[in-house]
């Protein structure tokens, strides 16, 4: 029996980019040939909780058209790129039977589902050696825990120790490098919105999202946000806007697939700084950075007590599982018109604000008085940029079971005639 090539895989799960890639730059520094490999997993498409799908149509063609993307960058590159529909412990089984694999480099996970996913591929190939990279905060955890002995409950703690000192790291240049090693030939399947097991759809034209997936047009859109227009020295004036593309930078589906990373952006805005001058607005997007990465820490230090009932905090929660409430609220038919034109945004855009998402969720845990983590999952199937680290700790926070000291309850009326006092969001999605 012949002897198997011996070969590295480049897997990418949440990281679907070339330019600061940690995992591409390592493997390209390898001696031995690589196969880059993404898998649409059965199994996750499949899934449900409380009833709902783990991802909507708005994420899968997002998700979609951001690993063509990526495909068209790897391509530039001469690298090899495998995509699969299937199990992915069954597809590193499929690759392991044609080849040796000896290393497998890719995104550092710490989330119950992610991880459960690397112990059966690790069972798949027990020999690989695995290269993990933290690449998806923007600040590392080395720095971080130097920093602090663990993550404080308040952000404001949080941001107030790292800023003193704060340490990024430079973006890995990774997005040039060209791969001369041996052609590795696999067939990859041909994916489509229809055979992952949605129907087609057009982008809503009220939609204030109406971008494509995709590293390329995440840095599209980031041009566009900062020297084309200058809307990022806007950014605390408008980000708690409503209608329209420019109210943010709206930066974050991106991120959560890795199609752009956070020290991208931080470097952009210190770049942009320079040119144009820095204000609180380009602090500000530096801020709700740091706030992303203060989620990721959350969860990194919990670990699955982010989809506890009781939270990070074990405080009691009391909740009623009312079917009636559960659909008024999706379906934007509860008494509030400003709660039902952001449910109705969502479920026609798989977009909404920060303010719509957090008056949202206030209405469901405080005044609706429902299971927060069926909102969550709810969210978690609607939105394209659905993260988990930010998604559950964001609920969490408004459920009175996370970071926030204040159990704070939103008004949806007072909010409705501080941010939108003319009537415009409720009027475009109100009034068919």
């Amino acid at each position: 029996m012949p002897e198997k090539q011996k070969i590295n895989i480049l897997w990418f799960t949440q990281d679907l980019r070339t330019r600061d890639s940690e995992s591409l730059y390592k493997i390209m520094q390898e001696d031995l040939p690589f196969l880059a490999v993404y898998v649409f997993d059965a199994d996750f498409f499949d899934q449900k909780q409380f009833g709902l799908r783990k991802i909507g149509k708005y994420r899968a063609k997002f998700l979609l058209e951001s690993v063509e993307d990526l495909k068209l960058n790897l391509t530039k590159q001469n690298i090899p790129f495998l995509v699969k529909y299937g199990r992915t412990d069954e597809v590193f089984k499929e690759i392991s039977g044609e080849f040796e694999i000896v290393k497998i480099f890719c995104q550092e996970e710490w989330t119950k589902e992610e991880m459960e996913l690397q112990i059966k591929i690790h069972q798949i190939v027990p020999s690989a050696f695995w290269i993990k990279s933290y690449s998806q905060f923007l600040i590392h955890p080395l720095f971080v825990f130097k920093t602090l002995d663990k993550i404080p409950i308040l952000f404001t703690t949080f941001r107030q120790k790292i800023e003193k000192n704060i340490l990024i790291r430079p973006e890995f240049q990774s997005e040039n490098l060209i791969y001369r090693k041996t052609e590795i030939h696999f067939e990859s399947d041909k994916i489509t919105l229809t055979s992952l097991g949605f129907n087609d759809f057009k982008t809503d034209e009220r939609s204030t999202f109406p971008f494509c997936g995709g590293e390329n047009e995440a840095l599209k859109r980031l041009d566009s946000y900062f020297s084309a227009t200058n809307n990022i020295s806007r950014y605390k004036e408008t980000r708690n806007g409503l209608t329209g593309t420019e109210y943010s930078s709206k930066f974050s589906a991106w991120l959560a697939n890795g199609s752009i990373s956070a020290v991208t952006i931080y470097h952009e805005i210190k770049r942009y700084e320079k040119e144009f001058g820095s204000n609180d607005s380009t602090y500000w997007l530096i801020f709700e950075l740091l706030w992303r990465d203060f989620f990721r820490y959350v969860s990194l230090q919990h670990k699955d007590l982010i989809f506890s009932k009781n939270g990070i905090t074990n405080r009691q929660y009391t909740a009623e599982n009312n079917d009636k409430l559960l659909f008024q609220w999706r379906e934007g038919k509860t008494s509030s018109d400003f709660i039902n034109a952001n449910m109705l945004e969502l479920k026609n855009t798989g977009w909404m604000s920060n303010r719509g998402r957090q008056n949202a969720a206030s209405y469901f845990c405080k005044i609706m008085k429902q299971d927060w983590r069926i909102g969550a999952a709810y969210f978690e199937e609607m939105l394209i940029d659905y993260d988990v680290h930010s998604n559950y700790g964001n609920w969490m926070y408004l459920a009175g079971t996370g970071n926030d000291n204040r159990d704070r309850t939103f008004n949806p009326e007072k909010q409705a005639e501080l941010y939108d006092p003319k009537q415009e969001f409720r009027r475009l999605w109100l009034i068919q």
